[in-house]
């Protein structure tokens, strides 16, 4: 599958796992099979709208947190800031508000 793809399903499982839910327990609140959870999470699977907003409401997001910073383009996927945000943002919360403070110490320092 595509790059795309891959990202919407790790984004997909990060919130999952965010909210303390297994595959099965995801499946369940927005009535896909487990199977399906797991091949979305792997990006084996391309979404279609309606299964994308049962998953983002299942989680008690908005869709648009599964889309957001995806650019124009795949060629985007790839840049710099978006792999820096996928990482931040696959952190629990508790460890993104260290990160940015620890980015902020760094770019505090750089500027001395």
């Amino acid at each position: 599958m595509s790059e795309l793809t891959r990202i919407i399903g790790t984004r997909i499982r990060n919130y999952r796992l965010q909210a303390g839910l297994t595959q099965e327990g995801l499946a369940d609140k927005a009535e896909c099979h487990p199977t399906y959870i797991g091949q979305v999470e792997r990006g084996e699977k391309n979404l279609t709208v309606e299964s994308l907003f049962k998953i983002a409401n299942a989680l008690g997001i908005p869709m648009e947190c599964l889309l957001e910073k995806l650019g124009r383009d795949a060629s985007f996927s790839s840049s710099l800031p978006l792999e820096a945000y996928e990482l931040i943002a696959s952190k629990p919360l508790s460890e993104q508000e260290q990160l940015l403070v620890l980015l902020k110490e760094i770019d505090k320092y750089r500027s001395l």
